[in-house]
């Protein structure tokens, strides 16, 4: 092992780059910690991109980064019907994680973070106060005759992912998430697009419940302007994730567009049980879990845990011990927990099979759902200023239930 004196030393090493690492790194170099954000570089995640004006609010995050902005979106049922849910007040940004990731990892660096290109590979006991950690230097996929590196810190947030190995090395729990996978295809934007009978609008989302597509999530189309994210996710073992995405293509005249790139990965569904070592090691982001579900949004969650991983970090810095760890899961659900859970019991419920998302999707209908979801989205908090919208919102989606209406009614 080498010399302690020999191996450079910092407060936090935040492994992974992504919103969630980003986002902890910046926080703690604007508080004067000395920290190392480790990222892989050259892996962009698959995401359709959107973010609410709540995510540019709370992260000082200029609306010049946005590749676009939506005004509304539609949601397409098994048998074709669409439902369009125009925003009433607003927009939904959206961005391209290549750019995007980038962006906030760059902003990091001004704060005063330090940059490392490399692959986490270990953790490493040092001593009471420190760990040490194992990188391989250089970008994802791409080999390199360089040595592997140590660097050592008193604490640790692993921001790597749903399969998280900083996790599964150190947090009780953490190598069993419950996920779905992604993937999606980054297109050429067509010409037409927007135009009177065009399939594409460059101004909508297309949310799209298809069995035959994805037999318990959904697909998308998303526009990021010169670019579309076309894609879906599903937890069933076997299903043809790329031929799902080759259909959708085909049915939306997309078959020929040219492709800029592809990407896959697992997304969590679930937030851990547990988020921490009790030592060293704190995980946020898509390695705590924190994708909402039903939705899968996940940028703006991974920004806000991201946030209190930093804080609570950056409180056991500043009292000496790792008791504060702990408490960054509770101070995360105690201001999102209740929207993970509606959202979790929406998709458990429509989500199910095609002729509950036909009835799903008859709901979005409904003007009182379409004002509370935007509402709840765009504040990215159940809105309960009007409790009888959400009492008739309740006897609606018991009577689809029960199917005492009908799923075009």
């Amino acid at each position: 092992m080498n010399n302690a004196a020999d191996v450079p030393t910092y407060d936090v090493v935040v492994v992974g780059g992504g919103p969630a690492g980003a986002t902890a790194s910046h926080r703690l170099a604007q508080q004067g910690h000395h920290v190392l954000l480790l990222d892989r570089a050259g892996r962009i995640k698959p995401c359709g991109g959107a973010v609410p004006p709540q995510l540019l609010a709370d992260f000082d995050v200029p609306r010049s980064v946005l590749e676009a902005e939506i005004s509304g979106a539609r949601m397409v049922s098994p048998s074709s019907r669409v439902v369009d849910m125009p925003i009433p007040d607003g927009f939904v940004g959206m961005v391209d994680r290549g750019h995007f990731d980038e962006w906030l990892r760059c902003r990091a660096a001004d704060a005063g973070a330090f940059r490392a290109t490399g692959s986490f590979q270990s953790l490493v006991e040092s001593d009471g106060e420190y760990i040490e950690i194992e990188y391989q230097p250089g970008p994802h996929g791409q080999p390199t005759s360089e040595a592997t590196q140590r660097v050592r810190a008193r604490y640790v947030i692993g921001a790597d992912g749903a399969r998280s190995r900083v996790g599964k090395q150190s947090v009780p729990g953490a190598s069993r998430p419950n996920t779905v996978f992604a993937y999606h295809e980054i297109v050429e934007t067509p010409p037409d697009a927007g135009s009177d009978g065009a399939r594409i609008d460059p101004e909508r989302c297309d949310v799209i419940y298809d069995g035959r597509l994805s037999p318990d999530f959904y697909s998308w189309v998303f526009p990021h302007g010169k670019t579309l994210s076309i894609g879906t996710g599903t937890a069933v073992n076997g299903f043809s994730i790329r031929g799902a995405v080759k259909t959708l293509r085909e049915e939306l005249g997309l078959a020929d567009a040219r492709t800029v790139r592809t990407e896959g990965a697992p997304i969590p569904m679930k937030p851990l049980k547990r988020w921490d070592d009790g030592k060293h090691v704190l995980l946020c982001g898509d390695a705590a879990g924190v994708v909402a579900p039903a939705s899968g949004e996940g940028i703006y969650y991974a920004m806000a845990c991201g946030d209190v991983a930093a804080n609570s970090v950056g409180e056991a810095l500043r009292v000496g011990h790792a008791a504060p760890l702990r408490r960054a899961r509770s101070a995360f659900l105690r201001k999102h927990g209740r929207v993970f859970m509606v959202l979790g019991i929406m998709q458990r419920f429509w989500y199910c099979n095609d002729k509950r998302r036909e009835r799903f999707v008859t709901m979005c209908k409904d003007d009182d759902v379409q004002r509370l979801t935007w509402e709840s989205y765009l504040n990215k908090r159940i809105v309960w200023k009007d409790p009888l919208a959400h009492v008739r919102v309740f006897l609606k989606d018991v009577a689809h239930l029960l199917g005492l209406r009908r799923a075009t009614d």
